[in-house]
């Protein structure tokens, strides 16, 4: 096939960079132009210098009418006024990293509806769709670990997750939260209870189980560190540990990125990579689920990749072969 030509709207932020990183080494893309209206006319290696080397390609203003496919990497609530303001980007196959549409009740455009793009969940879905709302990080973390509960009934009672990410998960541009003097050696909440991704959640649970009403109890920390989502969710169940194992094992038997895992895991097992993995642990009625990505890569930029050769009917994993930074 002719290579994939692709425009990436919101480039210079750090979704759309480790797009842009993901995409120079794909075998089967063109990048056609890289928008950022702060850093329009310069080359892209001049504002991230690692990728010296790796392209000429300069920042603009415009997306390319060449484009087979958008990536809009803008900041939440962003995108459907881009597209509002340019209604010929419908004519493109789109993948939206904000939370734009994503909800079910918000899913839908101009006429363009929007697929939710977790391709453990919906990649026969995602296969026949012209418009991909990517899943956020948290929500990708803990949905993986939750679906297969979901599939089998499972989920009767109160669901309490905490998950901590790094300070990628703030976006690029500062805030007080975010800098090096206040987030180095330094953990806290914010947002308990009531994070935007909560709905999500819930609605992908639902998908599977109709009749999930179970409490979800969400606590998103901040951690002091660069990038990753270490999430851990407690639930109730009476099933043997052998037996959620192979429910586990079995949800996931297809899946090219998603693994259970018997022995204990940690951030760098996945970071700089679009893997998922899972632990399980067992104490009388309670079952401990521990899930961790990389929140730049399998919960945003790789992800969307790997919707992008699900639509483009690639192998899934074209592009995607990455190696962890385990030292």
């Amino acid at each position: 096939m002719n290579n994939i030509k692709v425009s990436v709207i919101g480039a210079a932020g750090y979704t759309g960079s480790e797009l842009l990183r993901l995409l120079i080494n794909h075998p089967n893309v063109e990048i056609v132009s890289a928008v950022s209206q702060s850093q329009k006319g310069k080359k892209i290696y001049s504002v991230f210098q690692d990728l010296l080397g790796e392209t000429e390609l300069q920042f603009t203003d415009t997306s390319s009418k060449e484009a087979d496919l958008i990536y809009m990497c803008l900041p939440h609530g962003e995108a459907k006024i881009y597209i509002e303001a340019n209604p010929s980007l419908i004519e493109k196959k789109i993948i939206d990293l904000s939370r734009d549409f994503r909800w079910k009740d918000e899913n839908t455009i101009n006429h363009a509806e929007f697929i939710y793009g977790l391709p453990e969940l919906n990649k026969e879905q995602i296969s026949t769709a012209s418009y991909i709302a990517n899943p956020g990080c948290f929500a990708t973390a803990i949905q993986l670990g939750l679906l297969p509960l979901a599939k089998h009934n499972l989920l009767k009672h109160n669901i309490q997750t905490t998950a901590t990410t790094g300070s990628t998960g703030a976006g690029i541009k500062h805030t007080d939260t975010t800098h090096f003097s206040w987030r180095h050696d330094n953990l806290s909440i914010y947002e308990p209870f009531t994070h935007a991704h909560n709905q999500e959640i819930k609605e992908s649970l639902q998908q599977l189980q109709k009749d999930m009403h179970a409490d979800f109890v969400f606590i998103p920390q901040r951690g002091s560190f660069t990038r990753g989502i270490f999430a851990t969710t407690l639930v109730e169940t009476d099933q043997s540990l052998e037996k959620l194992v192979h429910i586990y094992t079995d949800f996931y038997a297809e899946s090219k990125f998603t693994f259970l895992v018997q022995d204990n895991i940690d951030l760098k097992m996945v970071i700089n990579t679009n893997k998922c993995l899972i632990q399980l642990k067992k104490h009388n009625n309670h079952l401990l689920i521990t899930s961790i990505i990389d929140n730049l890569i399998k919960g945003a930029a790789g992800q969307a990749v790997h919707n992008m050769n699900l639509m483009f009917g690639l192998d899934e994993q074209t592009g995607l072969k990455l190696k962890s930074s385990i030292y």
